[in-house]
């Protein structure tokens, strides 16, 4: 199933802004258009005490109830609103839905989420609590697993997510990411995959198998986690890969074939993707849901 709401496209940004909130709304019509409306649910906002799982209690009281400061709110990349809020906690509960129907089921979706910069006590890089980490947390607090992988492979490292679970030994933390980019100060996830500037597909899907192959000897997971963000694409504005549309579409399928072949549940985000170009960009996160409908 794929876990959607109208408020993930809802908020009233400044214009110019650089976040492309209109893309979710347009995912959902393409997904319509595709013939898989009957996969398309709303999802349950996620509960404070699921969110202080991995957030410190007067960080997510401040966001709740709007007693954040203005650098904060900077920091964060939305202005603060209580829709902001109410989209929130049903985009961290999506994942965390996602997760528990792939447990179930093989496969989730949330067509929103990937917050990996959201940090301990403060948010960060348009990402406010970090879904993943909670939802893997939850797993393990619920006894639903034992062990969980978090792949991310958007392009900008998940910082938030291997700082908030360094030290976790049921959670392994795996970031593919350019090394030069954002964040600038990188942080230590279990596994590390940095690619340089400029890199093609040839070099990242092997990086990618490798990465696969380790999580496979190594950890075993009972679910993996898969931030399976588009700004890789060499058009995206804030990314600095060379991959083509036909690379993100093998690296989709290839993370699904994956755990589909190897009988691992996969819950997936839709990470990151930032271009003007509103149509384009849906395009590229229109690869993930080819990858979905061809295995699921």
């Amino acid at each position: 199933m794929i876990f959607y709401h109208p408020l993930y496209s809802a908020l009233q940004l400044p214009e110019r802004h650089r976040f492309p909130i209109k893309k979710y709304q347009k995912l959902e019509s393409t997904i319509h258009a595709m013939g898989f409306s009957n996969r398309v649910i709303k999802p349950k906002p996620a509960s404070l005490a699921q969110i202080k799982l991995c957030h410190d209690a007067d960080y997510v009281d401040a966001f709740v109830n709007g007693f954040l400061s203005e650098k904060a709110i900077k920091k964060m990349g939305f202005p603060w609103s209580t829709t902001l809020v109410e989209r929130t906690l049903l985009s961290v509960g999506a994942s965390i839905e996602a997760a528990e129907h792939a447990l179930e089921h093989g496969l989730g979706l949330n067509l929103g989420g990937g917050y990996h910069h959201a940090q301990f006590d403060h948010g960060a890089g348009f990402c406010i609590f970090n879904d993943h980490a909670i939802t893997a947390q939850h797993l393990i607090q619920q006894n639903l697993v034992e062990r969980v992988v978090i792949l991310d492979c958007d392009v900008h490292q998940g910082d938030g997510t291997a700082d908030i679970l360094y030290g976790n030994d049921n959670i392994i933390t795996c970031s593919l990411h350019c090394a030069q980019n954002f964040p600038r100060a990188k942080a230590r996830s279990d596994l590390d995959f940095e690619l340089e500037k400029g890199c093609t597909d040839a070099q990242y899907l092997q990086t990618l198998e490798q990465a696969l192959d380790l999580i496979k000897r190594l950890y075993r997971p009972d679910i993996i986690i898969y931030n399976a963000g588009a700004d890789i694409y060499h058009k995206d504005e804030l990314g600095l890969l060379e991959i083509s549309l036909a690379g993100v579409l093998e690296r989709d399928k290839t993370v699904i074939s994956f755990c589909k072949n190897n009988d691992i549940p996969l819950s997936i985000g839709l990470g990151g993707g930032y271009q003007r170009n509103e149509e384009q960009l849906i395009e590229v996160h229109k690869q993930l849901l080819l990858a979905v409908f061809e295995n699921y």
